[in-house]
């Protein structure tokens, strides 16, 4: 998995806890030329180029991006400017394939990342499962809820995994049992039951209500069709 170039001489607050709360893989670089010597066997993935605090370098860079990888472009090419810059950007249209402006990172940037990932199909995005603030990485098994890293032992990741990949419908204890545990644990219901209460402690107050209790039945993750 080839990482993503990042270059942001001072990083926003945004930039890198959004890129690592959804899984990607980045090298921070601060110079074309460091660029050019960090550049992976198969070159960069993707590029984040932040114009906020030396344009003139960091339109250097996303020249360079493009004059090194005519036949195989780094896609996507986002950089990150000031509101007040944005027409600025129409003599170089060519130097990025999409533009954010600073006050839209954390809302915009996981999603230009993953639309442009998708449509050009070189990924460097890994499993994950989103639910929610909820999002759990499958290749690292890790767990984060909004920007918190969730401490998880090995069950209590797979009973999170399960629940939240089937969201809205209700299971039993038993079910529970037999398709996270496995067939041959001889484990009581109780084990379910530690278990919830335990990841919902872990959740944390706002978001213990993702698992609720269905009277005489189990439990279920998030909501139904019903609204329920």
């Amino acid at each position: 998995m080839d990482p993503l170039l990042i270059y942001s001489p001072a990083l926003q607050p945004d930039l890198l806890p959004t890129i690592q709360e959804h899984g990607y893989e980045f090298t921070i670089v601060s110079s074309v030329e460091e660029a050019s010597v960090k550049q992976p066997p198969d070159g960069w993935s993707g590029a984040i180029i932040s114009t906020l605090d030396n344009k003139e370098t960091a339109y250097e860079l996303c020249r360079f991006l493009r004059e090194t990888t005519v036949e195989a472009p780094i896609q996507p090419l986002l950089i990150i400017v000031k509101p007040e810059t944005i027409k600025e950007l129409e003599v170089r249209d060519n130097l990025f394939d999409e533009f954010l402006v600073e006050s839209q990172i954390r809302i915009e940037l996981a999603a230009r990342l993953r639309h442009r990932f998708w449509h050009t199909g070189r990924g460097t995005h890994p499993d994950l499962i989103e639910y929610g603030d909820l999002i759990l990485n499958l290749e690292t098994y890790q767990a984060r809820i909004r920007d918190r890293s969730l401490d998880l032992t090995y069950m209590e990741y797979e009973l999170l995994k399960f629940f939240s990949t089937r969201p809205g419908k209700v299971f039993t204890r038993e079910i529970l049992l037999s398709r996270v545990w496995g067939y041959d644990y001889y484990g009581g219901a109780r084990t379910v039951d530690v278990h919830v209460r335990r990841l919902r402690a872990k959740l944390g107050e706002e978001y213990a209500s993702y698992i609720t209790t269905v009277r005489s039945v189990g439990y279920r993750f998030g909501t139904s069709k019903w609204g329920m």
